[in-house]
């Protein structure tokens, strides 16, 4: 799947929004990936998480850990494509961690994937979950990479497709500077062109 395959999805699926949104960074951005809307349809999860397991698959990971909840659907896919276990992390009292019975066994292989990654700051969080259990963080990966090559990690990240949609500080948003509203994401589903 390329690019403008990946891109035509999102907009068929009305999931390449506009608007003024705040992000899980705390980041403002005029444009949002609300890759639910694609991953909500079972045969679309199921070949992105075939595309996104390709280049893991020699890398012969035992788990995929996705932070919740925007990491879910897709890390199960491409578990599911490697033959692999998923598991998620998930917050409690502000803290990323595994909960549910899940558990991680010292040198156990993980890949770490999720939906989007902008600042790569959730990836890193989820990835710490697994060194802190003893695991091998192999590479991460998400469908899409926003973060304008700021995301530095210190694995491999793949990624289906890297879109530059501008992201902002709340304090210098010029969309803030206009006086217009936050949305909520998911809340008005109009396609960025």
């Amino acid at each position: 799947m390329n690019r403008d395959d990946l891109l035509d999805l999102f907009r068929r699926c009305s999931a390449l929004l506009d608007g003024h949104f705040r992000l899980s960074s705390g980041l403002h951005s005029p444009g949002y990936l609300q890759c639910a809307l694609v991953l909500q349809h079972p045969r679309h999860a199921a070949t992105l998480g075939e595309a996104l397991a390709e280049p893991l698959r020699e890398l012969r990971p035992a788990t995929v850990l996705s932070p919740a909840l925007g990491g879910l659907i897709i890390g199960h896919e491409v578990a599911r494509a490697l033959g692999a276990r998923a598991i998620f992390a998930e917050r409690e009292d502000g803290v990323l961690r595994l909960r549910r019975g899940f558990t991680l066994t010292e040198a156990e292989r993980v890949v770490v994937v999720e939906d989007v990654v902008t600042t790569g700051g959730s990836t890193r969080e989820t990835m710490q979950v697994a060194r802190a259990a003893g695991a091998q963080v192999l590479a991460a990966a998400a469908v899409v990479d926003r973060s304008n090559g700021v995301s530095s990690l210190d694995v491999p990240l793949h990624v289906l497709m890297s879109l530059s949609l501008p992201t902002y500080e709340p304090a210098v948003c010029p969309l803030c500077a206009q006086g217009a509203p936050l949305t909520k994401p998911g809340s008005r589903q109009v396609a960025v062109r």
